[in-house]
């Protein structure tokens, strides 16, 4: 999350929103979201119901979720996917977004 906070700027221009939503509890990701990172983006937990983690079939047998960044176009149409290491790296949900504007 932090190269997305870092990168928000890319994002604004291309007219994308940013979320992030973590299996985390609410109190632990508020905390991390404000001191580690100072995310300007809302960040959302999935702790009770695991159900967007579910939804987007992300959920390790641990009931925690791999790494992933979608791009969600207007339609709700998943556009792009960067699963591992790719999702921490902004560069193709970036580029995703930029295509989407145009």
């Amino acid at each position: 999350m932090t190269a997305y906070q870092a990168g928000i700027a890319k994002f604004q221009e291309a007219g994308a929103a940013v979320f992030g939503i973590s299996t985390d509890s609410l109190p632990s990701l508020g905390h991390w979201a404000k001191e580690h990172i100072n995310a300007t983006f809302p960040m959302l937990s999935d702790f009770s119901t695991r159900e967007t983690v579910k939804a987007y079939g992300i959920m390790l047998p641990n009931g925690m979720s791999a790494r992933f960044t979608f791009v969600v176009d207007a339609d709700g149409k998943v556009q792009h996917i960067d699963e591992a290491a790719a999702a921490i790296d902004v560069t193709g949900a970036v580029t995703a977004c930029s295509r989407l504007k145009h």
